[in-house]
């Protein structure tokens, strides 16, 4: 199931899709379309991982940025 229908009902998915139409520029390509859809599926995944509790916490970003010699 895909992210991006999974946090809206069809409905819904529709009218956003309207509403992206509208917004997009005359000059826009599949390629923003996909880079939006991508995004948005992106959000999505996150949001359920945080509800998930499937996340890093602040000692183990420390640590991982300290791998790079990069102090967070």
């Amino acid at each position: 199931m895909s992210a991006v229908t999974k946090d809206s009902p069809a409905r819904d998915l529709g009218q956003e899709l309207h509403a992206l139409a509208e917004r997009l520029p005359d000059s826009a390509t599949w390629i923003d379309v996909e880079e939006y859809v991508r995004f948005r599926k992106a959000i999505a995944e996150g949001k359920e991982a945080l509800l998930r509790g499937d996340y890093a916490d602040e000692a183990e970003v420390s640590r991982v940025f300290g791998k790079f010699g990069v102090e967070a």
